[in-house]
Formats: structure tokens, sequence, C-alpha cells
């Protein structure tokens, strides 16, 4: 049973006409030089294309949706607590205000809240979504499990991104570019030095491994033998079913099938990571 999310509960309670809190703010306009970037915006990379073509679509119809602000620590100055896209593209659509709503917010608000509109748009990458969810560990002293619960995500889900800060900068500058995906980076954790890890990402990077091979690359420089080979072919359903399972799980899965039945083994790197797989193994359990 998947969670229930909150995100949009946070988000729509700012927006007027989304339920009957009589204290909700008004829609206004405001000029776009009076609103300052939100400090705590965890999404740092913005695709050119997707905001030129915003842009056009602003030039054309204008803000559909208001931005949330919050009166800033000078008179007449605004923090952007929701709408960056939508504030880039009316500065260079050239609008001189936008519809705004007006909300007094605390810290820990400005990034929930960005974080809310950046989630529901899918627009924040991994490294991101775990900068965010550490900032809300860190400075709020708050629970994975607290985490997951705001962002609508598992305790699992949480952890495991969380995990991807403790690669070196040139595996993490590889993920922002999109040289190597989540699952690429989650398998280079498995390495304990990020000297085996630049390595590895090396040899990734020039012979252009899948997930799966790269998992197999890191078996090997980390000194685990390799399971007896009898040079079984993985048939594409196979190995669709172990991608599945992979992207569920967040780790390594082997699935080995006869013609009676056959094996499924989940590998797991450390005695934290083993208590993330069984809690989401008897969560899914119990809610089937």
């Amino acid at each position: 049973m998947a969670r229930k999310s909150g995100l949009g509960r946070g988000l729509e309670a700012l927006i007027p006409g989304s339920n009957n809190d009589p204290h909700l703010g008004n829609l206004t306009f405001i000029s776009v030089d009076k609103i300052l970037p939100n400090p705590r915006q965890p999404r740092r990379n913005f695709d050119p294309e997707e905001l030129s073509e915003l842009t056009a679509s602003v030039l054309e119809h204008g803000v559909l949706q208001p931005l949330i602000i919050s009166p800033g620590k000078i008179d007449g100055e605004y923090i952007l607590i929701a709408g960056e896209r939508r504030l880039q593209a009316s500065r260079l659509a050239g609008l001189a205000r936008v519809p705004v709503v007006i909300r007094e917010t605390t810290d820990m608000e400005k990034l929930e809240l960005a974080l809310i509109e950046n989630v529901q748009r899918a627009d924040l990458n991994a490294l991101e979504q775990a900068e965010a969810y550490r900032q809300l560990a860190d400075e709020f002293n708050l629970s994975h499990e607290a985490i997951a619960q705001k962002v609508g995500k598992s305790r699992v889900a949480v952890s495991n991104i969380l995990r991807l800060l403790r690669l070196p900068d040139i595996v993490k500058n590889a993920l922002i570019e999109g040289r190597i995906s989540e699952g690429h980076a989650r398998a280079l954790l498995a390495l304990t030095t990020p000297e085996s890890q630049t390595a590895a990402l090396k040899t990734i990077l020039s012979q252009e491994l899948s997930v799966r091979q790269a998992e197999d690359l890191v078996r090997k420089f980390g000194g685990e033998r390799q399971v007896n080979k009898l040079k079984t072919r993985v048939t594409p359903e196979v190995a669709d079913l172990e991608d599945r399972l992979r992207t569920s799980l967040g780790t390594k899965v082997s699935l080995r099938t006869g013609k009676r039945g056959g094996s499924l083994t989940i590998y797991y790197y450390s005695a934290e990571e083993l208590d993330l797989l069984l809690e989401r193994l008897i969560d899914e359990k119990n809610s089937i």
C-alpha cells in the first residue's frame, strides 16, 4: 500500500480557493524586483530548454498559478517560497509584476514548501533531494521517519537518498550532469574509499556500463568472489524483473529461474542497509 503523500496539502493550503480556511492570504500582484530568492530552495539546476518553454508560455498566457512569497526582513521585500521557475520565466518574459499569495513562514516552512513544490513536479535530482533532507535532519532535528512523513516517501527511500551525500564530489558531479544514474551511484556506495569509488566511476563511464554491470564491477573492486557462473543467459524478461526489484528495493538483486522454480538474492552492504530492507519488505508484506 503506497504511503499517502502529505505534499499536496502543504502547498494547497497556501493557495486561495483550495479550501475554506478563512486565514488564507489573498491573491495580489507584486513587482518581480521586490521578490528575493528562497535561501532554502533545494533546487540548484534548471533545464534551459524547459525554462525557455515556460517563458514562451508566460508570454502567451501570463502566469496562471500564483507564486507563494513571505515578507522579508526589509519592509517592501519578499522571500520566494514556491514558484522559482515561474519567477525566472516572468523575468525573462519582461513582466513587471506577478500574481502572488503572501504568507508568514518559518525557516523550516520555507524549506518544506520549496521541497514540496519541486517533489510534486519531480524537478529535484537525487542529490538536491538529499541535501534538502539533510537540512531538515541537521538544522531542524527531524528524524528520517519524520522527514518521510513530510515528503510523502518511505523512511527507506529517504535514508537511501541521504546516503548519496557520502559519495566523493567527482561521483556527485557525474550524477548531477546525468552521466550516471542514481542506480550507478548507489552501487558505488558499496565501495569503502573515495579512491575506489572514483576508479570504479571512471570504468563505468569509459565502458558505458549499465547499472547491473556497475554492480558486478563493484563486487570485483571490493574483492568479492564471483558467484559460480554456469554461463546462464539472462532473458530480457528476467532482466526487466531484476531492474524493477532493484528500483523498488534500492539495492542489487539477482533473480535465477529454473524449470521448477528459482532463487531471488537480495544484496546489502551494511547493517543499516539490512535494517532498511527488512523494514521495506515487512511493510510491503503487511500492506498486501
